[in-house]
């Protein structure tokens, strides 16, 4: 495979990369619009995160219990070229489906909601098929060493998606004005603001994401690409993430159940749907305590969860990816809720509304790019002295781009852009401390994520909105040091155990929905304690996976 067929498949997965983070972040302005357009709860706004990020976890469940029937790796078989392609396919069938599931549909059709989650599923589902064939096509597209720089590449270009997401999808909702809470109230009653263009959007989306399976499927110079690793069967882990689907679906089809009809939400059902949404949240936690316990004393058949360090990492990435995407998702939410008859949202900020949240969600999503710009850094071995002037410079670099991204149809006044650059400077000091060692930076940046959240707890006004706000620079990091640290030492079972770390993105489809209904609860600042649970277990697994790892003697 010749020099330029490398880069033009290379260029072609890099839209793939895009979208992921493209749609992802942009549901974090679809869901208080949603909220809004179909008279629903906090909690029911969240299931677009539950469908979306549900459906990576049963993708990568489903993927894993078929080849443990067949006794061999189905995605390996077809290659990776082909796993990416009918991932393409599967993502824009849902794409498409968003057309049918909302037309002709009316603000307060909250039946209308549950076939927009039937529609993200299935381009979330095409998304897990996409991600778990694309890493690796990555790697094998050129020369193993500079793998890792491909890597980097598309992580950037993922997060350039998350960043530009929030911003389009604001723009097609609701175009360049920005109305104030009760004209956007009206316009959404009378119908003026209708889903015609979300349609449109996805119609858009699903069109492109059928070219680039035509890119991948007619150029036939592009291997397929197969691991050659072999099939590691894991029928007790098999067995005990089955169950553990069965008791999420129990609970949340329960929940489900309590809104049909005219059921009334009365304290007492609500305190009831909190607790079942704990035991489905102590479900995961248990699930992984079990593995970890039973394997430590009779490993057979457990595969990679006979590994501590993989077990505990599987729980960190649900966290993390929970803590990640929960900030953002009910940010809208905490920027929206007004404090009665004072103007004020619950954070003592003027009361926003839809179509004025897409730059602080941008904001949000905008950290993390500014995180992995910083984190690729390394990668190009500048010198000792190069790289210190880099990591002062490169975040603020990134900063300027996500204030140009927005001033398509926002700008930030000179108190934001201080208080943010004051953040990103608190993560530039983080850095510097963790000096690329993958436990110092969990332990720094779980630590600064946790003090963001408290800070943001306890106070009001910008210094709480973005003290919110920098949990995005301080997740930016840290989901590469945890996969690595989850698979140090993991041998042979290094690609199962890769792929029980991605069915544990289902930390997005659980912990937000858990948020949300405290916030129903309770309130939507009270709810963000959920956030600091999260980092206070990442802080927890670093100092425990050290031990862990040392005392089997594995480098990292």
């Amino acid at each position: 495979m010749n020099n330029q067929n490398n880069k033009s498949a290379l260029a072609t997965l890099c839209t793939v990369f895009f979208f992921w983070g493209f749609i992802a972040a942009s549901n974090s302005v679809f869901i208080p619009f949603c909220k809004t357009y179909f008279n629903i709860d906090q909690f029911q706004s969240q299931l677009v995160d539950f469908a979306f990020y549900g459906a990576y976890y049963i993708g990568a469940l489903s993927l894993f219990v078929m080849s443990s029937a067949v006794k061999r790796d189905i995605l390996n078989n077809w290659g990776y070229k082909n796993g990416i392609v009918y991932g393409l396919l599967l993502s824009a069938i849902g794409a498409f489906v968003m057309y049918p599931a909302t037309a002709g549909a009316e603000q307060g059709q909250t039946e209308v909601f549950y076939f927009v989650l039937i529609a993200f599923f299935i381009v979330a589902l095409g998304f897990s098929l996409q991600q778990t064939a694309a890493n690796p096509f990555a790697v094998a597209l050129g020369d193993p060493k500079t793998g890792s720089h491909r890597l980097n590449l598309t992580g950037g270009i993922n997060s350039f998606g998350t960043t530009i997401g929030p911003i389009v999808v604001s723009l097609a909702i609701f175009g360049s004005a920005s109305w104030s809470t009760e004209q956007l109230a009206e316009k959404i009653s009378t119908n003026e603001i209708t889903l015609v263009t979300v349609q449109v959007l996805y119609m858009c989306v699903g069109a492109l994401f059928l070219i680039a399976a035509a890119l991948f499927h007619f150029s036939k110079k592009l291997p397929a690409l197969k691991s050659e690793t072999a099939f590691e069967p894991a029928n007790k882990a098999r067995n005990l993430l089955i169950v553990l689907t069965l008791v999420i679906v129990g609970c949340f089809g329960y929940i489900f159940s309590t809104y049909s009809g005219d059921a009334v939400a009365t304290e007492e059902l609500e305190h009831t749907r909190l607790i079942i949404l704990f035991i489905a949240l102590l479900a995961v936690i248990a699930t992984v305590f079990v593995a970890n316990s039973s394997a430590s004393k009779n490993p057979e058949g457990w595969g990679a969860m006979k590994y501590p360090q993989l077990v505990l990492g599987m729980l960190a990435i649900f966290t993390y990816v929970g803590v990640e995407v929960t900030i953002g998702s009910n940010l809208g939410e905490l920027l929206k809720q007004g404090v009665e008859n004072t103007g004020l949202n619950t954070i003592g900020l003027p009361v926003l509304n839809d179509s004025e949240l897409g730059k602080y969600i941008s904001m949000y999503w905008g950290g993390l790019m500014i995180g992995r710009w910083v984190g690729a850094i390394t990668v190009f071995n500048p010198s000792k002295g190069l790289k210190k002037i880099l990591l002062i410079i490169v975040p603020y670099v990134a900063f300027a781009v996500i204030i140009l991204a927005n001033l398509v149809k926002y700008s930030f006044t000179t108190n934001e852009i201080l208080f943010f650059g004051i953040c990103i400077a608190v993560q530039i000091g983080g850095f510097f401390l963790a000096k690329d060692n993958p436990v110092k930076t969990l332990k720094i940046f779980s630590i600064l994520g946790m003090l963001g959240m408290l800070i943001g707890l306890f106070s009001s006004g910008n210094l709480a909105l973005f003290a919110f706000l920098s949990g995005g620079l301080f997740c930016s990091i840290m989901w590469p040091c945890i996969f690595t640290l989850s698979i140090a030492g993991l041998g042979k079972y290094t690609s199962q155990g890769s792929a029980f770390l991605i069915m544990m993105i289902l930390g997005g489809a659980i912990i937000p929905p858990v948020q949300g209904k405290l916030a129903d609860v309770f309130n939507i600042q009270a709810s963000y304690w959920m956030a600091v649970a999260c980092f206070a277990y990442l802080l927890f697994y670093a100092y425990r996976t050290k031990t862990v790892l040392d005392k089997q003697g594995v480098t990292y």
